[in-house]
């Protein structure tokens, strides 16, 4: 059904935009804002060793950097017995490989990280047409470190530590998503620069962002809700046009 919203007339709705703008601007300053503070955060040295499969063999956190000073982490939810890579980090990978020219031409790299066997996530990604760099971190306490895995112990202790506080195991699970940020210096000491948790990363999804500006939203009745897997919609997007 379609939503109720009163019609008025163009020099009402212009002055309700108007009001709108106002908010609007006052949400890109506070952005900005957050944003410099978020550039003004203290670094950890990342000081443990952590070994990752890659397709051209075992590799450091130092060695995921390839080649350039800053490295983003997406921490892809596919856990080792999983058969499939979450619904919810696929659509997000689906945003990553039209940005990655860019990101890697500004001195970053971008890649993906989950527990799943390599073999399991070159599979998934064939399936899925992805192009971006995605390694298992398989057997290394990585995923763990960052909080964004959990064992069957500490979900069975009541609650987890999950974005920077105590979450009740109900709301959580043995893999959650997130993204992390790491700086290279020239002597080739790492530093952890950032992690973001839960909806921290929705920016990040430029469909969401979208569909912020459309008529009904994200027209969802939950988180991602209305989310499938690429390959799983069952039929053709709805389309309209003036030749049909």
């Amino acid at each position: 059904m379609r939503q109720e919203h009163e019609v008025v007339s163009r020099e009402d709705w212009v002055k309700a935009r108007q009001a709108l703008l106002a908010m609007e601007k006052e949400e890109t300053r506070l952005r900005d804002k957050v944003r410099a503070e978020r550039l003004a955060l203290p670094w950890v040295r990342v000081d443990k060793a952590y070994a990752f499969d890659t397709p051209a063999g075992r590799k450091t956190l130092a060695d995921l950097f390839d080649g350039r000073s800053q490295l983003m982490v997406y921490h892809f939810m596919f856990g080792p017995d999983w058969e499939a890579g979450c619904p919810g980090c696929s659509f997000m990978a689906d945003h990553i490989d039209g940005m990655l020219p860019h990101l890697n031409h500004h001195d970053v790299t971008f890649i993906c990280i989950s527990r799943a066997p390599l073999e399991k996530i070159e599979a998934y990604k064939k399936r899925m047409g992805w192009k971006f760099p995605w390694y298992s971190s398989y057997g290394s306490d990585f995923n763990f470190d960052y909080h964004v895995s959990f064992t069957r112990e500490e979900l069975g202790r009541g609650k987890v530590y999950y974005n920077f506080r105590e979450t009740p195991s109900e709301d959580a699970h043995d893999e959650l998503p997130g993204m992390s940020a790491f700086f290279r210096d020239e002597d080739g000491t790492v530093y952890h620069t950032y992690s973001e948790y839960s909806r921290g990363g929705e920016e990040l999804l430029s469909t969401l962002m979208t569909l912020d500006r459309a008529p009904k939203g994200r027209n969802e009745t939950g988180t991602l809700s209305f989310v499938k897997r690429k390959d799983e919609y069952g039929d053709a997007p709805k389309a309209q046009s003036c030749c049909s």
